[in-house]
């Protein structure tokens, strides 16, 4: 199904999501930004896991400019939060949400590939901020999740210099978990999130949700937050029966890849 630039499928419980305006270098236009919030505060409940992926050349060039129109102070501070509450629903989500990048990642393609949980690139990917050459600044949530993966320090430069990082700086720096040879990306994404979908629901909820909130807290509150995270995860009858398993010798032990 496609609809407003987005294309979507179920293979098996992973969600499989596709950017699919290759014309543009699939720029983020508005019907996009808001067909990605309303799927993924639709998704159906056998989706374990997402992919996210561009269709063409590209990941995702950004900001579709073509629709970049005057707008006062009001306008711009709604447009703004617009975006926030569509990536909110990809971090935030029900699921982990695993990018598979490639070609151009750049500005709000940029963005968005941020508010995802796992990053895979291949070796054609490129990263840029070009907005601060534009007059402009980042309004999807860049300032806040691009920092907390690569420091506010690189972010700047990024954003002041026009500064492009090629893939292998990209996973250098922290872009991305995982670099691959090109045109591999989606085939390695989609490998890490059939993995995810066959953890208990619970713990990727936990680590979707506590997780990050928890990295932020003063120490005492993250310890007390931990706690209580894991002791409702604990008690679910999935966790307890994967326990179990282990404990019987039925259960797979931890060995090297």
């Amino acid at each position: 199904m496609t609809q407003n630039g987005l294309h979507f499928e179920m293979r098996g419980a992973v969600a499989v999501v596709r950017l699919s305006r290759p014309a543009k270098r699939n720029a983020l236009g508005d019907a996009l930004i808001l067909a990605l919030r309303h799927l993924f505060e639709t998704l159906p409940s056998e989706a374990r896991a997402v992919v996210l992926h561009g269709e063409g050349d590209h990941f995702c060039a950004g900001l579709d400019l073509s629709e970049l129109k005057e707008r006062d102070a009001a306008q711009g501070l709604h447009h703004s939060r617009m975006w926030h509450a569509a990536l909110e629903q990809v971090q935030y989500g029900p699921v982990p949400v695993v990018a598979a990048l490639h070609g151009a990642v750049v500005g709000g393609g940029l963005e968005l590939a941020s508010a995802c949980h796992l990053r895979v690139a291949d070796d054609s990917t490129f990263y840029a901020l070009p907005e601060g050459s534009r007059g402009i600044f980042v309004g999807g949530g860049g300032s806040v999740r691009i920092p907390k993966l690569i420091g506010v320090a690189r972010m700047t430069d990024m954003m002041l210099t026009g500064r492009v990082y090629n893939a292998v700086d990209g996973e250098r720096i922290g872009l991305v978990q995982y670099l691959v040879p090109a045109g591999k990306a989606f085939d390695k994404a989609f490998e890490l999130a059939g993995r995810i979908a066959q953890n208990a629901p619970l713990t990727n909820y936990a680590l979707m949700h506590a997780l990050p909130r928890i990295a932020e807290q003063p120490a005492d509150q993250g310890f007390f937050t931990e706690a209580l995270m894991a002791a409702v995860a604990q008690s679910a009858p999935e966790a307890k029966s994967r326990v179990k398993a282990f404990l019987d010798g039925k259960a797979a032990k931890v060995k090297k890849d």
